[in-house]
């Protein structure tokens, strides 16, 4: 089984898109687009394809509150209605709610329909696009459904990226330092050197961030071990996350992995991994970037049982990725609620 889904640049992916059509054949197109995806992104992708298969095209709302099983439901229900086949594909146009919740929709449809992703935000360009992870939320549990699908291919142009906020640029670059921090201490010194965020630096940030996640992933495509790693910062940034969006006041995925960040490598410290000086460099250059959140004492019970529900854990052990040096992390650590608690308050303090 080839574990890593085929990856392709710019105008490389329409040719790509377009060559899969010609030689399957679909039935039915079916775009799925959000309201600024269907704007922005979607005429320029249908403009050049080349298809003589009917075209419909399905929207949902953007963001993380509508990344639920409902959404797919009412998904599953037009696509009945449109009588998508078998043989239909499935494009999906958008950030990381709409490519894990669009690729989850079409593995379980009908057992199964081809699908393609086209990231538009920089976090589904360097992470959720990639690796055949498919999901959605429960509740306000962070990707509790899910299943491991891979698409007929990617297709990442970073034009796209002069659609986006400069919060949604910020919210995919934690992923950029979360690959540095764990697979490669160059690449951390690369992204650390540069003088802001700039668009015309992500062409070869993307390029390197997908490798280290293609790397990652093809070791270890089902995540029974390796494939951990790239839950860096995300233990303690599901949960707060998972809170925030419990309290309906949600934050960006990228701001709960910063802080994520930042608490796991002290909580890395205090296992006796990780070098002060290294922390102390971790943490100044994400709070360089990432405004702090604003994390109560009160809310330390409802962000720890959040992590309880981690996918990660076993034997009700919290388990944590966490670093042994910038460019090497180690995973399945349980670490204890008061060590968690310590480091909270640690990044309250700071």
């Amino acid at each position: 089984m080839n574990v890593i889904n085929p990856i392709y640049y710019a105008e490389e992916g329409i040719k790509q898109i377009n060559q899969f059509i010609k030689t399957n054949n679909p039935t039915k197109i079916v775009f799925l687009v959000d309201e600024n995806t269907h704007e922005f992104c979607l005429p320029q992708i249908i403009s050049e394809i080349e298809s003589e298969s009917e075209i419909e095209i399905l929207e949902i709302e953007s963001g993380e509150v509508n990344k639920n099983l409902y959404v797919c439901i009412n998904l599953w229900e037009a696509l009945t209605e449109l009588k998508i086949d078998r043989k239909g594909l499935i494009i999906n146009i958008g950030g990381g709610v709409l490519t894990d919740m669009g690729a989850f929709v079409a593995n379980c449809y009908k057992r199964g329909v081809s699908f393609i992703n086209v990231p538009t935000t920089l976090l589904s360009m360097v992470d959720a696009s990639i690796g055949g992870k498919t999901g959605v939320d429960l509740g306000s549990h962070k990707n509790q459904i899910g299943n491991f699908a891979l698409p007929e291919l990617v297709m990442v142009d970073p034009g796209f990226l002069s659609t986006l906020s400069k919060e949604q640029i910020l919210s995919g670059f934690a992923e950029i330092i979360k690959h540095g921090l764990i697979a490669d201490e160059k690449y951390w010194k690369e992204i650390t050197s540069l003088n802001g965020i700039h668009l015309e630096d992500m062409d070869d940030l993307i390029r390197t961030s997908i490798e280290i996640k293609k790397e990652v992933v093809s070791q270890d495509f089902t995540e029974t071990g390796l494939r951990k790693i790239l839950n860096f910062g995300h233990t303690i940034g599901h949960a707060v996350e998972s809170f925030f969006l419990e309290q309906g006041n949600p934050i960006l995925h990228g701001e709960g992995v910063a802080m994520g960040m930042i608490v796991e490598s002290y909580i890395s410290v205090k296992k006796g991994l990780l070098s002060e000086l290294e922390y102390e460099d971790i943490k100044e250059y994400i709070l360089s970037l990432y405004k702090k959140i604003d994390i109560k004492e009160d809310y330390f019970k409802e962000i720890f049982n959040f992590m309880q529900n981690d996918k990660k854990n076993t034997n009700n052990e919290i388990k944590f990725v966490l670093l042994e040096r910038i460019g090497k992390a180690v995973f399945d650590v349980a670490v204890d609620e008061d060590i968690v608690k310590q480091a909270l308050r640690n990044y309250n303090q700071l």
